[in-house]
């Protein structure tokens, strides 16, 4: 069993609209959905090859007074969500959500890095299958990437925290796309976001059999193709999108794709198996 501590584990979307949500991601992904209420409130469990890989929620209405907009948040599996909660604020960071139980499920903590760029800090209370590692499954999550303002400030952090360490650096149109793995595995990468980004953010890019055909099915469901189909250094094809709610997210395909539209081919070189971004904003 791999040591999930500083891997993400879970991913859930807060939405102003959960049965939009779950037709269109439905449609989009392929996914069953599972209703589990929790402690009064609705969610919808993502479910993909029979095991639940995210979860759906309302956007919490103090959240949305704060000017908080539909999003994808990420859970990092920690040893100790008060002890990593503590560092957080230690080392810049914020904690938005003080560590807390849900009784029998896990004990969490909301938090943000020093450039804002929000996440979770999650310990299971019961055993669970974490995301494998594979990060080629089809349905599930298989690339994290961070777009800041101070690159090397957040990988300083993040290490710091997790313990996650760099594992080269690719181009990208904005600069440098520095690699970070944890365990021994790439898993994903930091680049300078774009000025037409407001804040930094975490975009989370599911994995699609058909990078083709998932673009259609996310416009026929009514989301929005921001950029791409683009090809990356290992081949690899990737789009990135928004939801009718506006939820930001990206598929990528490591299938050869007959993409027409946008195109951009990528340099040869890089560290292989890293979806290194070609922006164009």
């Amino acid at each position: 069993m791999v040591n999930p501590h500083g891997r993400f584990v879970w991913y859930e979307l807060m939405t102003t609209d959960m049965a939009a949500a779950k037709a269109f991601y439905s449609k989009v992904m392929g996914w069953d959905t599972q209703d589990a209420p929790t402690s009064g409130m609705s969610y919808v469990l993502f479910i993909a090859e029979k095991i639940s890989v995210g979860g759906l929620m309302n956007l919490p209405v103090d959240a949305g007074r704060v000017g908080a907009t539909p999003s994808w948040i990420g859970y990092v599996a920690v040893d100790d969500v008060d002890a990593c909660a503590a560092s957080v604020k230690k080392l810049g960071g914020a904690v938005y959500v003080e560590p807390t139980d849900i009784p029998g499920i896990s004990r969490f903590a909301v938090v943000a890095d020093p450039q804002m760029a929000a996440f979770v800090l999650v310990k299971w209370l019961r055993p669970r299958p974490d995301q494998p590692a594979d990060l080629h499954a089809i349905g599930r999550v298989g690339w994290h990437e961070l777009l800041a303002v101070e690159c090397d400030k957040a990988a300083a952090f993040y290490s710091e925290l997790f313990g996650w360490e760099k594992a080269g650096v690719d181009a990208a149109a904005t600069g440098p796309y520095q690699l970070f793995s944890v365990g021994g595995q790439t898993i994903g990468g930091i680049l300078a976001k774009p000025a037409s980004m407001p804040v930094p953010f975490w975009l989370y890019y599911f994995n699609v059999d058909d990078i083709d055909t998932a673009t259609k099915r996310v416009t026929a469901a009514g989301g929005d193709i921001l950029n791409g189909p683009l090809k990356v250094p290992d081949g690899s094809w990737i789009i990135e999108c928004t939801d009718p709610q506006g939820a930001m997210f990206a598929l990528v395909s490591k299938r050869n794709s007959r993409a027409v539209g946008y195109f951009e081919s990528a340099s040869s070189g890089g560290t292989g198996g890293a979806p290194a971004k070609r922006w164009s904003w």
